[in-house]
Parts: structure tokens; sequence; C-alpha cells
């Protein structure tokens, strides 16, 4: 088990264009041998920091964690309490769209119109707002 303090952080960038670089650069090292869908994403969390994660996929296709809660893990075991802007980026001709899971883990930590930026592999992007994309989340209500 390793020391969440030893995570690699960045301050955030000033444009959503360096944070789709992040996530082109953390894509690299993505682990994708079923089926080589490689994923990166990078995000500005609350504390003034960029956190990036990418996919990584195992025979057991359930132990399988995108890259979008790769990134968001780290940043909340690091003391972050909320994201900000999110970008996802794959070697696809299309925007690789947050699955539902990442979706439903990001609910509980940004607000409704945090924007998300999603770039092809061609370096396009688009920007929406998270509630565009999941309107109707989950939610309990918290243990105060």
């Amino acid at each position: 088990m390793s020391d969440t303090n030893s995570v690699k952080r960045k301050k955030c960038p000033e444009s959503p264009q360096n944070l789709i670089q992040e996530a082109f650069s953390a894509k690299n090292n993505a682990y994708a041998p079923y089926s080589g869908f490689n994923v990166g994403a990078a995000l500005i969390a609350d504390d003034g920091n960029m956190y990036t994660g990418c996919n990584v996929e195992n025979s057991s296709y359930g132990a399988t964690i995108c890259a979008e809660r790769t990134a968001i893990v780290k940043a909340i075991s690091n003391g972050a309490k909320k994201i900000s802007s999110v970008a996802v980026v794959s070697d696809s001709e299309t925007y690789t769209i947050p699955c539902a899971i990442c979706l439903q883990v990001m609910s509980e930590f940004c607000d409704p119109d945090m924007e998300l930026h999603l770039a092809n592999r061609n370096g396009q992007h688009m920007t929406c707002t998270f509630n565009e994309l999941l309107p109707h989340s989950f939610k309990l209500h918290k243990n105060d």
C-alpha cells in the first residue's frame, strides 16, 4: 500500500485546454489490454490542485476502474472535498462521455453546473455541465 501523500499534485491550469492536455498525458499510463480503450482524466479540486487518472482494466471486468474515478479517488484521498472541473479524453474519434458509474461518483463531489471538457483523439473538444449529462443523480441524505 502506498502513502497517498506521495501522489504528484499540480497546481490547476489556467485553461480547459491545459486540463485536457494533462488528461491526454494521463491516458498514456492506461492499462487496457482487454479493450484497447485507453482513457485519461484530469480534474481540478477545491484545494487548488489538479489530479489525473487513467483507466486500469482487470481480467475480472468488475474490478476495472475508470480514469475519472481514479482521479476522483486520488483527489479525495489527498483531502479535497469538491471537484470544480473535469476533462476526459481517449483515442476515439468521438467524445468519450463518462459512464453512469463515474457520473454517479462525481455527483457526490460536484455542483450541477460543474464543467466537463470532453476531447477526441484529434484534440477537438466540447464542454458541457454535469447536470446536462446526469440531471437526476441518486442522492441519500447525509448524516451530519
